[in-house]
């Protein structure tokens, strides 16, 4: 892959009827919405996005399982409940654009792709950032954008950004991230040593006042950096 790839959704459900549409449906309803994800949008991007073709051949039975898997290289594809809390969270909305720091696998993207007009996504890891667009690519994408670099200094040149989602750990909010979400904006990370249970954290910024608030308790991956 070139150092950027460009991809956009179709604006249509993904695979309906394939092979796991049951068990996606039954994902949504008792790992997600009785935990209490109640945004109409995240949970339809949830019954829509079909989290087995983010996962390899030898996972696939466990692709709806309640738990991360992993993908390879040290990451993981973050637990369904997680997914949808931090797209819940960051209150996505038609006309948006998003920036995702960790693609992963790109379900993430994926899954945000199906809500707001444009997501913007980084990893670090090239060999992710290949599989991860070439499968949003197969699936119809065309609404994200991946770039392989170091995320901690996100994507100036195409911030501001109305929702900035991070996907792995670090132990303080990087500032650049903070300067690239705009006023008014909200952003999801989880803050604290990669080696203990860490907090996913809530900032909101208004003008020059940023707040932070401390949500749930979560375990992910640690904030690799070039």
């Amino acid at each position: 892959m070139s150092k950027f790839g460009s991809f956009t959704f179709l604006g249509m459900a993904l695979l309906v009827g394939d092979s796991f549409e049951r068990e996606r449906r039954e994902m949504v309803r008792f790992q997600i919405e009785h935990r209490g994800i109640k945004d109409a949008a995240t949970l339809s991007a949830m019954t829509a996005v079909p989290r087995h073709r983010f996962v390899a051949e030898n996972l696939l039975k466990n692709a709806y399982d309640d738990g991360a898997l992993p993908i390879g290289h040290g990451q993981t594809i973050s637990q369904p409940y997680i997914v949808a809390y931090m797209t819940e969270i960051v209150k996505p909305q038609k006309g948006q654009r998003v920036l995702e720091i960790g693609t992963g696998s790109g379900y993430q993207a994926a899954v945000l792709a199906q809500i707001v007009d444009m997501v913007f996504t980084i990893e670090v890891v090239p060999e992710l950032a290949n599989a991860a667009a070439s499968r949003v690519s197969t699936l119809g994408y065309k609404n994200v954008k991946i770039k392989v670099a170091d995320g901690y200094y996100g994507w100036k040149e195409n911030s501001p950004f109305d929702a900035i989602v991070v996907t792995a750990t670090t132990e303080f909010i990087p500032p650049p991230l903070l300067e690239q979400l705009k006023d008014g904006g909200r952003m999801v990370i989880p803050v604290g040593s990669p080696f203990f249970t860490q907090s996913l954290m809530l900032v909101e910024k208004q003008g020059k006042k940023i707040t932070t608030h401390s949500l749930i308790p979560v375990r992910f991956v640690p904030f690799t950096r070039n």
